[in-house]
């Protein structure tokens, strides 16, 4: 069964919705650790950035295998 694009993107977004959460805690251990200091705004727009390039890839990504795969069925 072939998925739409908007359950592409539905999926999409919650798969990156999850990763921001992950982002902020990862960046919260990690940038210390490497002498980075960032107040929790720097931190958000970091992520937010992030998130933004993962959500198309993501989405993109999704559709083209999505392609692939209708373009491999029999019909």
């Amino acid at each position: 069964m072939k998925q739409s694009r908007a359950m592409s993107l539905i999926e999409s977004g919650a798969n990156v919705a999850v990763g921001f959460g992950v982002a902020i805690l990862t960046q919260a251990t990690v940038f210390p650790l490497f002498g980075f200091e960032a107040e929790m705004r720097q931190q958000l727009a970091i992520a937010s950035i992030f998130t933004g390039v993962s959500l198309v890839r993501s989405f993109a990504l999704r559709r083209m295998f999505e392609g692939l795969r209708g373009a491999q069925r029999p019909r």
